[in-house]
């Protein structure tokens, strides 16, 4: 059994932020990644023509924070891959690829037992960096629509070329599923939508990108006991896209341009897809959010004494004019293909030991849990809002850092 002082599971943004300030420190450390290749989830779990939804000033990794000549700009797929790619060779991070870990247990002096393919280790410290987004979410009654329709999770879809010919129907309203449908249609193809809640924001507001105003308006910084519930940490971000040089998302946009909008999903029997009748809800909480979010925006303006050009944001109503559906037959509709939009679930039982809360996440202070040595970072609301963003990650990695270097 070989002994490593500290392991690190999972070679992400999180794993690889970790392992920079370890390796800057001289500690013995390894990173295991069950993938083949560095960026597995920008490269595999992303369609060709994803682009980054954040700007590129917020790419912000320890040691690699962003300093190219588009700082307002939104990376594409291929070089966001690049970039990790280019992190791990530039300080020589020793990630073992192709590596899964199979369970983290406690060992006798306080140490860990970790299980991978590849052997048994033990350690020291050990970090799980294997994010928020781990299995992709797709509901059981997926099972009763019929064989001969197309089902795929937003993460393997790459571009309308590759679906057959008909109709589509995108299940999940969030960056992805709008993100996808809009791509559908504009390259002609018919598309119905069942609209989950996921708030909007505009691109951008009052003379800049909304991320910025966000960011220095301390949206950012919100810790989960701001939250109405610990529940609220799963909910979905807001409606954007970086596509194009970034533009705004929006379901009332999209019901004028042709898309068929439909309730939240609620089951699928003998060819039968069918939906909540709750699509007006649904657009009237989306458009309060982002009602809400440019109040705050023109509160911290005011309360600054920013100069910032007044703006009015457009009274879209298209999406409450459609009809609400209950039921859609799919051979009717010529629906084709199935895309599950609805986001991904999470799973940390490879550590045994109760280190989670009644929703399955982790306990923890800023990434420290109870048991010493033990450590989790790179999860969504983890310290605070940003924690599972590249503008945010490296403040929790410093967290447990000081934890493990005492």
């Amino acid at each position: 059994m070989e002994t490593i002082e500290t392991i690190i599971v999972g070679g992400g943004q999180a794993g690889l932020a970790t392992s920079y300030h370890l390796k800057k420190l001289g500690r013995e450390h390894l990173v295991f990644d069950a993938a083949e290749k560095p960026a597995h989830a920008w490269r595999n779990d992303r369609w060709d023509l994803f682009t980054f939804v954040t700007p590129n000033w917020t790419i912000q990794l320890p040691g690699a924070e962003y300093d190219g000549d588009d700082p307002d700009g939104y990376l594409p797929k291929e070089e966001i891959v690049a970039y990790f790619e280019g992190y791990i060779e530039k300080y020589a991070l020793p990630v073992r690829f192709k590596t899964s870990v199979l369970e983290v247990g406690p060992m006798d002096g306080g140490r860990y037992q970790v299980k991978t393919e590849a052997g048994i280790y033990q350690a020291k410290n050990v970090v799980i960096a294997t994010g928020s987004f781990q299995k992709p979410k797709i509901p059981a009654f997926s099972a009763e629509i019929p064989a001969e329709i197309t089902q795929l999770h937003s993460g393997h879809y790459r571009n309308p070329k590759q679906l057959s010919d008909g109709t589509a129907l995108v299940v999940g309203a969030g960056q992805s599923g709008l993100q996808i449908a809009e791509e559908l249609y504009q390259s002609g193809r018919k598309v119905y939508l069942s609209a989950g809640f996921a708030p909007r924001a505009p691109r951008r507001y009052r003379g800049r990108d909304v991320f910025a105003w966000l960011v220095d308006a301390g949206f950012f910084e919100q810790t989960p006991d701001k939250l109405p519930s610990l529940k609220a940490r799963f909910g979905a971000n807001p409606q954007l896209s970086g596509k194009d040089g970034g533009h705004a998302l929006n379901l009332h946009q999209f019901a004028r341009d042709g898309v068929t909008l439909l309730g939240h999903i609620a089951g699928a029997q003998d060819g039968r897809v069918t939906f909540k009748l709750d699509l007006k809800e649904t657009l009237a909480r989306t458009d309060k959010a982002e009602k809400d979010i440019c109040a705050m925006i023109d509160r911290y303006i005011e309360a600054k004494g920013i100069n910032a050009p007044q703006e009015t944001l457009p009274e879209l109503q298209d999406g409450y004019a459609a009809e609400e559906i209950a039921e859609l037959d799919l051979k009717s509709a010529k629906v084709k293909t199935v895309i599950w939009a609805m986001g991904y679930t999470f799973d940390y039982s490879l550590v045994k030991l109760p280190v989670t809360d009644e929703d399955g996440f982790p306990i923890t202070q800023r990434g420290v849990t109870e048991y010493p040595g033990l450590y989790f970072v790179g999860m969504n609301w983890l310290s605070k809002r940003k924690s599972t963003l590249l503008l945010g990650v490296k403040e929790d990695v410093e967290s447990i850092i000081a934890g493990m270097t005492k």
